[in-house]
């Protein structure tokens, strides 16, 4: 016997079910929400640089870095003097972003205080005290820095000093440098040397309903789409814009920050060499069936090496800061072999070729064991050492560094 459903039921199991739906449609959006922050997530858990102090770690592969704020240092200490000669501070704030785990960071703090000390002696101001934050991704390895480079820095700034120096307290800040760090008005001095280059995630638009973009290379080259370019640079515009605008609201009005980029030339619109040989030795191990086809063309590097003019265009229309002055220097790799006035020999060529591949390997180690396997990583750096080597002659191309010193305006 069929039971009649009055009104009221049919109302009552109606709300039910809709109620069901609205619920389960809700469940649903949190779940793809959920995974959509966890791919975003996914970038700055692999971005560090390798830590430790061993063979293959940042610390001991960080000598094109070292060389690009060596050619820094009188823009460092011109700003840093005129902050201190110019304001009287009992404390000096200093933030360096984008520290990572090596000991680059203290030879940059190293600087300061020397200036600071020379400076102090000349003109009998009073010696402030310094707070030094150093920032970097949460994956960073700080225990290498606190550990190991800190102990080694309090041991050099006092070796055979015996007048006074600075009291310096230095701090770990983990966290990504496009977002707010730290508290309103604080910072005097912000410092990061080849970190704002890279981005906070890979530039979305990299594939569309006919697949990848940018197939079969980890970065932009020459025979890239137009529209690749592009979308890095839509990436990297929008990303320092809001690191200026982030440190706007940190620094203190007159505070200075001194930026360093690993740059391209202008009118060229790719540029990263060490890419352009880590796309090859990918490829390489795509042919020998060590990697699948797909992993590469779906791979790409978060990162953007600017022109003058786009670093220019950004900072002119966030507007927070003065430019006082951007440089070029060119990181010249042959300076680590003995003679320069001679060819490259093989054993100059190799040597060049192994410099790039640790300091390559150093960097994205952690990027690539994340999407390719761990596996792979000691042939294709091999590969990329006998690219690098057997290239240079032919594709010898500097590196080019771009320095930018910067004031905060009074907004």
């Amino acid at each position: 016997m069929v039971q009649s459903l009055t009104k009221e039921d049919f109302t009552s199991a109606t709300s039910r079910l809709l109620g069901f739906k609205f619920r389960r449609c809700f469940i649903i959006e949190e779940e793809e929400e959920a995974k959509r922050s966890t791919e975003a997530m996914k970038v700055p858990q692999v971005m560090s640089m390798k830590g430790g102090v061993g063979q293959n770690s940042y610390t001991n592969n960080s000598s094109i870095q070292n060389i690009g704020i060596s050619q820094l240092k009188h823009l460092i200490r011109e700003a840093i003097l005129d902050l201190y000669s110019t304001t009287f501070l009992n404390n000096l704030v200093i933030a360096d972003l984008g520290c990572s785990s090596g000991p680059n960071t203290f030879m940059v703090l190293s600087e300061i205080i020397e200036a600071i000390d020379e400076r102090k002696n000349e003109c009998n101001l009073p010696l402030p005290e310094i707070f030094v934050y150093l920032n970097d991704l949460p994956g960073n390895d700080f225990n290498t820095i606190f550990h190991t480079h800190m102990a080694r820095f309090y041991e050099n700034l006092m070796e055979g000093k015996k007048k006074k120096l600075p009291n310096c307290f230095i701090a770990g800040t983990p966290g990504s440098f496009y977002a707010r760090l730290f508290p309103m008005r604080t910072l005097h001095f912000v410092h990061s040397s080849y970190s704002v280059h890279w981005l906070s995630q890979v530039p979305p638009g990299l594939e569309d309903e006919t697949g990848q973009l940018n197939k079969g290379k980890i970065y932009i080259s020459a025979i890239s789409p137009p529209c690749v370019f592009e979308t890095y640079l839509k990436q990297f515009q929008k990303d320092f814009s809001q690191f200026l605008r982030f440190r706007s609201e940190e620094m203190v009005t007159g505070g200075r920050m001194i930026l360093s980029f690993a740059g391209r030339k202008s009118g060229r619109k790719e540029y990263c060499y060490s890419f352009i040989i880590l796309t090859q030795a990918l490829k390489d191990m795509v042919s020998q069936g060590f990697v699948e086809e797909a992993k590469l063309d779906s791979f790409n590097i978060p990162y953007f090496s600017p022109c003058v003019e786009e670093l220019k265009d950004v900072i002119d229309r966030e507007n927070s800061f003065d430019l006082d002055r951007i440089e070029r220097f060119d990181v010249v790799l042959d300076a680590c072999v003995e003679d320069r006035e001679k060819p490259c020999s093989e054993a100059d060529k190799y040597k060049i070729g192994s410099i790039m591949e640790k300091g390559t390997r150093a960097m994205t180690e952690e990027m690539l064991a994340s999407h390719f396997g761990m596996e792979i990583l000691d042939k294709l750096f091999q590969r990329f050492r006998e690219i690098a080597s057997e290239r240079w002659h032919d594709e010898q191309d500097n590196l080019l560094n771009i320095g930018v010193s910067l004031t905060r305006k009074h907004l």
